[in-house]
């Protein structure tokens, strides 16, 4: 089934990527940072240098390694630090209502006619480029479609029989919110975080490319890319690799979003059926 495939190619792709990033000490051929010889500068990928060398004569193979631990640590605490921000808004506002529900939707407006990564630019302006900075402003700029999803769950749910009847023996609101209804709307949840870390590693690429994220001598994909401007015609495996890592990672990502979302989407398998 489709589905299936989506979710065994784009559970595969992300699997690759977290066991290079994890495992980089052990299968990187050198280090990253301090292992330049300008006499191997701009080798192409052969026998000893797999993805060959950038203008500094450094091992892209260990730098795009090196690169999947900072993509995927951006990818997961940023989409997590939303998912958290996002699920508490949006399930208080659609469990209380009243004029905490118009507050949370006001806001979740405002922040969806801001493009998130112009919010994200502008976070970074202010604070010093650096991974702590840039988890701060991937993680405060995409929580909004989060909050929207929890708040829509969140009013259907809490007309369900079952949450009436915890409310009847008297469990307290902040149990029925995490007892009763988080389980049951985890489903869409997870499907919008797994998406959303494809966003926040496209978000750290673009921040970096920009000079704004990761700095470089640092291995991040998106400075890769950056320092690899000037040689893209004449060295272009320097920028190749580094691209072809964000593309099957987003690609991974999104294929495992899209697989996860059918599978525990039941309106969904129905339509296939």
């Amino acid at each position: 089934m489709k589905f299936r495939a989506n979710l065994w190619i784009g559970g595969a792709l992300f699997a690759a990527v977290v066991v290079g990033g994890t495992l980089a000490p052990w299968l990187a051929h050198t280090d990253p940072v301090m292992d330049a010889n300008l006499m191997n500068a701009e080798v192409p990928p052969g026998a000893e240098f797999w993805f060959g060398t950038d203008a500094q004569g450094r091992d892209i193979y260990s730098r795009v390694l090196y690169g999947a631990r900072i993509s995927l640590t951006v990818g997961i605490v940023s989409q997590l630090i939303n998912t958290v921000i996002g699920v508490a808004l949006g399930m208080s506002a659609g469990y209380f209502g009243g004029w905490w529900d118009d507050f949370v939707s006001g806001l979740t407006n405002l922040m969806l006619s801001i493009p998130s990564l112009v919010f994200a630019l502008a976070i970074m302006a202010i604070l010093q480029p650096g991974l702590t900075s840039l988890l701060i402003a991937l993680g405060l700029t995409n929580w909004s479609y989060t909050c929207r999803l929890s708040r829509a769950a969140t009013l259907s749910t809490k007309q369900q029989g079952y949450v009436e009847a915890a409310r009847s023996f008297g469990a307290s609101n902040a149990r029925i919110m995490l007892l009763q209804i988080l389980p049951n709307i985890a489903g869409p949840i997870i499907v919008i975080g797994t998406l959303g870390m494809g966003g926040a590693v496209l978000a750290e690429a673009a921040l970096s490319f920009l000079g704004l994220g990761i700095r470089p001598p640092f291995p991040s994909w998106g400075s890769m890319l950056s320092d690899a401007r000037d040689q893209i015609t004449t060295a272009p495996w320097i920028s190749i690799f580094p691209g072809l890592a964000i593309f099957m990672t987003v690609l991974g990502l999104n294929l495992l979003g899209d697989g996860l979302r059918d599978i525990l989407d039941p309106h969904s398998q129905l339509r296939k059926a």
